[in-house]
């Protein structure tokens, strides 16, 4: 049952960078377009993300639930010495969601919705920023369980050049997914504005990208042999760069159900590259050990039960949330 509960905690990362990531990308791509587009972008957005904005952080949530009951020092460690990145990516979460609905159902249209639109617009960057942030600060061994100091403890262990470029490559990525989901949602006039966007965001990506393995290379870390290090990572970017050759031949002929798909495909792909390699550690110290998913599980009674949980669960949960989303997606067109 071990390995249903790590097999959900990965779907729940994933499914929330796919989706909740491409929530936060609304915002960026319009803090990215410039001013003349805003008003327009503004509104495409906001129809875009209607299917997902009712359940798309029901993944990190759950994802969060399985390392604080099956996983409780995983939990607990992360908790500890990255909290200030945790609490600004929460606040984020906040702040972003309180002004987009203020923004777009406030019954007052005052000077107020400027003020909403830029927190909107502002923490959908900083979000995911601290997100891919705190992802980096699990494998870049600066976790440090003996730090004798405030700075070594809990800015070091994620303040780093590895986290700094983690946290934009997660932003860009954001970015590209909203703008290529979005395409889907406007008529023909609109529809190629969003594929100019769609193509800068991919250029950020694979630019952000570089500066991931530069930034590794600096910091010591062994990047490049972690995914390059096997077959399973090799496959998946040769998969993810063969796909992305394939996206722009998708842009030039408007296959929009394509476009998403693959935008998809190449994230799980890249996520699949970055997590197999240390797989089944999820956090690495600064002292060469870490924190594995099967040495540091819970009570062998706790991770059954949370097994189970978790399969009735999406017996009853997902039908109605794929219903949920069909919905939504029914009335935005």
């Amino acid at each position: 049952m071990i390995y249903v509960v790590i097999v959900y905690l990965w779907a729940s990362i994933c499914l929330y960078l796919l989706l909740g990531g491409a929530d936060f990308g609304a915002g960026i791509v319009e803090l990215a377009v410039p001013r003349r587009y805003k008003p327009r972008v503004r509104v495409i957005m906001a129809h875009a993300i209607g299917p997902i904005w009712e359940a798309n952080h029901m993944w990190l949530i759950i994802a969060i639930v399985i390392l604080f009951v099956g996983f409780p020092q995983v939990y607990t460690t992360m908790s500890i010495f990255v909290h200030i990145p945790l609490v600004a990516m929460l606040l984020g979460i906040i702040a972003r969601g309180t002004a987009f609905v203020f923004r777009n159902y406030d019954a007052v249209d005052d000077g107020w919705q400027r003020i909403y639109a830029r927190v909107f617009m502002w923490s959908s960057m900083v979000t995911p920023f601290f997100l891919g942030i705190i992802a980096a600060s699990t494998v870049s061994r600066t976790i440090n369980p003996q730090a004798g100091d405030f700075v070594t403890a809990y800015i070091g262990s994620w303040l780093t050049w590895f986290g700094i470029s983690i946290g934009l490559f997660t932003t860009a990525i954001c970015g590209y997914l909203a703008a290529t989901y979005a395409i889907g949602t406007v008529d023909a006039s609109l529809r190629q504005l969003l594929i100019r966007i769609a193509k800068r965001f991919i250029y950020l990506v694979v630019v952000s990208g570089a500066f991931v393995f530069v930034a590794a290379i600096y910091s010591d870390i062994p990047l490049f042999e972690w995914i390059f290090g096997g077959l399973i990572g090799q496959l998946a970017i040769a998969l993810a760069t063969v796909s992305l050759a394939i996206t722009f031949i998708a842009f030039r002929r408007k296959k929009v159900t394509a476009l998403r798909m693959l935008a998809g495909f190449q994230v799980v792909m890249i996520l699949l590259a970055a997590t197999y390699q240390h797989y089944p550690e999820l956090v690495l110290f600064s002292d060469g050990k870490g924190l594995s998913l099967l040495e540091h599980a819970g009570d062998v009674k706790t991770i059954n039960a949370l097994g189970w949980a978790l399969l009735s669960g999406s017996v009853f949960i997902l039908p109605f949330l794929f219903y949920l989303m069909r919905v939504f997606g029914n009335r935005q067109k």
